[in-house]
């Protein structure tokens, strides 16, 4: 993107204040990075990947259950910066050290953790998962080999080979031999007086003891040194100079050591460089990534969206400049939004209304905000749609400079002359108090050119202005929007709200006695405006008034407008509490039925089987089922409808009646067609085989086309009626079923066919082994309700069926 405009637009501010957010020297890189691209699609793809990121963060704020899926609070902050000595990795031969190898194990711990982290939620932020498996996954086995060999103070450990414990080992057994032989020499010499103090030290890493200065001859040994003083001179005794080479020859051998350890794993991570690399660069984007997603909800931004290059669309809808909003916050105040719309047909705004009345800010705002969308970052707005800009020119500010003999017209010109030249279609131009600077009169008719030179580009374009003759060509021009900065009369302060239909009075005399200019000059002022000015301000007075007066009408129209809707949505739940508590009442009589006809079921078995050596008594037992079965089937059937029609009357949308529909009617269970319309409230329905005239308020409901009534709740369960016998002559079969499914469902067979007053079945078992032959014969032997059983006739079956003959009621 051609942004000439960035340092004008603050652009580099606004990085800063994303800057907070980030948390890593890593993702402060890839910050600098961020520029203002037009590439569509990856533009999309960034602010796809900010709105899952701005869900993630959400969702991590709120308790959840541990485990996979859950969105756990990723540091950034904690990784070290390692830039160095990954440059260093890339040196073939070169050794890192101890606290560059420690913090580079560290970052890719932490790496590997954000990595198994997003994986974990892939299922709900695949954009993230996908960006965090970049990180090499390979590298957990390298952390593992090299875990904790080096301490976090870049000392390397003991335990990082056996040579080197082997050594320190040695080193620490010299030393104690060192310490008992000048402890001995201090006892030797306690009484002698030529010790300073009795203690032993270290001078050029040889260990030596403190001996007055002027008695050293006394004692057998070299001088190290002596103290600031020169009253102590510090003296290794001849008997552990042999100790102390030794304990020196050691500590070479150790640091020998260490560094074929540090150069041993420089060389294994220098393997790895290609993937460490990778690693670092993910964890760079991923960082910057949550930091503008932590800015989006810091100053609650939205995803901007970008217009087809079709139909372009530039839309702001209560859109905050952050810079200024970040300033204001720290003074406990609030920035007032703009909001406004261009598109293919009108694409020029043209603001005015009263000095410090936000003009600039409003240009501003929509110049830096673009640039944000096209950087990848949410803009602080309800909405934000953009087409997506190919340059955002700006003409902002007082230019001058004297260095370069340049006045505020010509610096003026020269930046418009500038503009031009390079601005196309696709270019966003912004130009402050257009025509500036030199007579209105000129500078209006050349604002009026240079905004016609625009507009046959068709590019977007927002301009600030005072000049009478760019205001009538807002209100003259079709594709030009007049705007207005609002203006309080009573305060004679601005109230900085944008308001699109029509321009703003500059109001330069109101605002100069508010700030402080003497009345009297003012009223001078006043009377040497010529009639026409004085006009055409009192025109834009009223102007400015009516658009205020609408705006406010408007408010009022859009709060009532929510206040209804909002009594709808209560209406609305309302009538589903309702019905939800009548659903409650009809699960509770199904409820009280299905137990009554448990009690009634269990009783009549009861009496079955109390009864099973009584026919008689069993035939009245078994009718007395079918009869309970019957009369629970109207019960419940009755109970749900009349649930159902009390559930019908209430809140019932608007019926719409017409000849031939089937509706529901008020004490009617079966549902009626409307014949013909009687008037505007009356209708002649017929209800089976009656005719009836009724009032259009006895209709409950307009049925669907082959539609009954009301569907039944889910929940509600109907026992199934038993089977219907149509002749005398009904059979079973049970080929292919084990015996003990096939024995059960014979039982329920002749249950059923008793209930069902069936004089004659067949079961067919077919020939096999004659296993299931012989337990059908036994059950039907047993069975109180067969009076006979004999092999089926050859045309039945033969005897792969029997034939069971039941008992007469």
């Amino acid at each position: 993107m051609i942004n000439s405009s960035a340092d004008l637009l603050e652009f580099e501010a606004l990085r800063q204040l994303v800057g907070r957010f980030v948390g890593s020297a890593l993702g402060r890189e890839e910050l600098e990075k961020a520029r203002p691209c037009t590439d569509r699609r990856q533009l999309e793809e960034a602010h796809a990947l900010n709105a899952e990121a701005i869900e993630y963060l959400k969702s991590a704020s709120k308790p959840q259950t541990a485990g996979r899926g859950a969105a756990l609070r990723l540091r950034f902050s904690g990784i070290p910066d390692i830039r160095q000595a990954a440059r260093k990795l890339r040196i073939e031969g070169a050794a890192l050290e101890g606290k560059e190898i420690f913090e580079l194990l560290s970052l890719l711990d932490q790496a590997s953790d954000i990595r198994m982290i997003l994986l974990a939620v892939e299922e709900r932020f695949p954009r993230l998962a996908k960006q965090a498996a970049g990180i090499g996954g390979e590298l957990r086995g390298l952390l593992h080999d090299l875990a904790n060999r080096v301490l976090p103070d870049g000392s390397v450990a003991d335990h990082a080979s056996v040579a080197l414990s082997r050594i320190r080992k040695g080193i620490e057994r010299q030393k104690r031999l060192i310490q008992e032989s000048l402890e001995r020499f201090l006892k030797a010499h306690r009484a002698d007086g030529v010790l300073q103090e009795e203690f032993v030290t270290l001078r050029n890493d040889r260990f030596v003891v403190p001996v007055v200065s002027g008695l050293q001859g006394r004692v057998a040994g070299v001088i190290h040194g002596s103290s600031g003083s020169g009253h102590t001179l510090f003296v290794e005794p001849f008997e552990t100079i042999e100790l102390n080479n030794e304990l020196v020859s050691l500590t070479e051998e150790e640091s020998r050591e260490v560094f074929r350890i540090l150069r041993e794993m420089t060389d294994r991570l220098r393997a790895h460089g290609p993937s460490i690399g990778m690693s670092m660069q993910v964890i760079g984007e991923l960082d910057l990534v949550f930091a503008r997603a932590g800015f989006a909800l810091e100053f609650d931004c939205v995803i901007p969206r970008f217009s087809g290059e079709e139909d372009p669309l530039l839309r702001l809808e209560g859109a905050r400049h952050p810079l200024l909003e970040d300033v204001l916050r720290r003074q406990r105040k609030a920035v007032i939004p703009i909001t406004f719309e261009l598109d293919s047909s009108v694409r020029t705004l043209l603001l005015s209304g009263p000095n410090t009345g936000g003009k600039t800010v409003s240009l501003k705002t929509a110049g830096l905000l673009a640039l944000m969308a096209q950087a990848g970052i949410p803009v602080p707005a309800r909405e934000a749609v953009f087409p997506v800009f190919d340059q955002v020119l700006a003409d902002l500010g007082d230019n001058q400079s004297i260095a370069e003999s340049l006045s505020s017209f010509s610096s003026h010109i020269r930046r418009i002359r500038e503009i031009l030249t390079v601005v196309t279609a696709d270019s966003l131009v912004l130009l402050d108090e257009l025509g500036r600077a030199t007579d209105p009169e000129e500078g209006g008719a050349l604002g009026v050119a240079i905004l016609d030179n625009l507009r046959s580009w068709k590019a977007f374009t927002l301009v600030s202005t005072h000049l009478m003759a760019l205001k009538v060509y807002g209100g003259s021009r079709q594709g030009v929007l007049n705007g207005s900065m609002g203006f309080d009369h009573v305060t004679l302060e601005p109230t900085y709200q944008l308001r699109v239909g029509a321009p703003g009075e500059s109001a330069g005399l109101a605002i100069a006695g508010r700030l402080g200019m003497p009345p009297d000059l003012i009223e001078r002022a006043r009377a040497a405006m010529t009639t026409r000015e004085r006009e055409l301000a009192d025109f834009l007075e009223q102007l400015q008034n009516r658009t205020s007066e609408l705006a406010a009408e408007k408010r009022k129209l859009e709060e009532q407008r929510a206040a209804l809707a909002a009594r709808e949505k209560e209406v609305a739940r309302e009538w589903e509490r309702k019905e939800s508590a009548k659903l409650k009442e009809l699960e509770r009589r199904c409820e009280l039925l299905m137990r009554n006809f448990e009690e009634q079921s269990r009783q009549t078995i009861e009496e079955i089987l109390q009864g099973a050596q009584n026919r008689k008594a069993s035939g009245q037992a078994q009718r007395k089922v079918a009869k309970t079965t019957r009369e629970f089937r109207e019960e419940i059937r009755a109970t749900v409808l009349s649930t159902s029609d009390e559930a019908r009357q209430g809140v019932i949308p608007g019926l719409k009646i017409e000849e031939g529909a089937r509706v529901r009617l008020k004490n009617v269970r079966e549902p009626a067609q409307v014949k013909r319309k009687l008037g505007p409230d009356r209708l002649e329905v017929q209800a089976g085989f009656l005719k009836l005239q009724v009032s259009i308020d006895d209709v409950l409901e307009v049925l669907p086309e082959g539609g009954g009534g009301g569907k039944l709740p889910s929940n509600v369960t109907f026992h199934p009626a038993g089977p219907r016998w149509d002749t005398s002559y009904r059979e079973l079969n049970l080929i292919g079923k084990h015996v003990e499914e096939a024995m059960e469902e014979l039982d329920r067979f002749l249950d059923q066919a008793v209930m069902a007053e069936v004089t004659r079945v067949r079961v067919v078992h077919g020939h096999g082994m004659g296993v299931l032959k012989k337990a059908v014969a036994e059950a039907l032997a047993r069975s109180p309700h067969v009076a006979k059983y004999y092999a089926a006739s050859p045309g039945e079956g033969g005897f792969g069926a029997t034939v069971a003959e039941m008992k007469e009621s």
